[in-house]
């Protein structure tokens, strides 16, 4: 950004500072909406060791990605030893990943071109599920594709918090998960999860006036029926 505006970077026309963008731990936006509006990036890569640290992966995994983007992470993750699956809802972005991870030497991903939400039934199940774009309601398509005693790791939206914590949340044998939330990871939301400015207001309005708990005293228990965000303990759901 320059000035509080997004300003477009070509690799041809300025490797330099391509290269030192790429380099860095900032997020990078891949793609903007009506000139203003970021609508895809790419992750810090301190945030994506991260959030692959939680996965727990081990060699030979099988793992659900919602959110391609630039491929980056898939290939991350594929390095490490997993079977990739990742869904993209957008077209542009899933063809030029695909494109990406083959020239990376990582045509084995598996790139699907659809709505995140959905998975990919077809391709489960699934040992590890990562989103790459924060949810608001966790689809429970995700718990019902992945393997019990598996992993979900999705960043989520300020619906208590204003910092937008990852949740970690560890599959059950009857189509149940239930985790808790760790340090900020703040990302864009999925498509059709995101949230009016008002709601991020009411959020943190409401997280002040209950002393700024910390985000780990945080926790989700995920049904077939629907999902409780609760404090400290599944005994003690909280308002949204």
């Amino acid at each position: 950004m320059r000035d509080g505006r997004f300003v477009s970077l070509s690799r041809e026309e300025d490797p330099r500072e391509w290269e030192r963008l790429v380099a860095s731990d900032d997020a990078i936006a891949t793609q903007i909406k009506d000139g203003m509006w970021p609508v895809s990036s790419s992750s810090a890569p301190s945030i994506m060791a991260e959030m692959i640290d939680a996965l727990e992966l081990s060699a030979g995994m099988r793992v659900l990605e919602i959110g391609t983007g630039t491929g980056y992470n898939a290939a991350c993750m594929a390095a490490l030893g997993a079977e990739v699956v990742s869904v993209e809802i957008d077209r542009e972005a899933a063809d030029h990943a695909r494109d990406s991870l083959r020239a990376a030497g990582h045509s084995d991903v598996v790139v699907i071109t659809g709505n995140g939400e959905v998975g990919a039934p077809a391709h489960g199940p699934f040992d590890r599920v990562i989103a790459t774009a924060a949810a608001h309601t966790l689809p429970h398509a995700w718990v019902k594709q992945t393997k019990a005693g598996g992993l979900i790791v999705v960043p989520w939206a300020a619906t208590f918090r204003p910092d937008g914590p990852l949740a970690i949340l560890k599959v059950n044998a009857d189509a149940t998960a239930e985790g808790r939330f760790t340090a900020p990871a703040w990302f864009m939301p999925l498509r059709g999860q995101g949230l009016p400015q008002a709601v991020l207001q009411e959020t943190e309005e409401r997280w002040i006036k209950a002393g700024r708990p910390d985000c780990t005293r945080y926790g989700i228990t995920v049904t077939p029926t629907g999902q409780v965000i609760w404090l400290d303990s599944p005994d003690s759901p909280i308002d949204r």
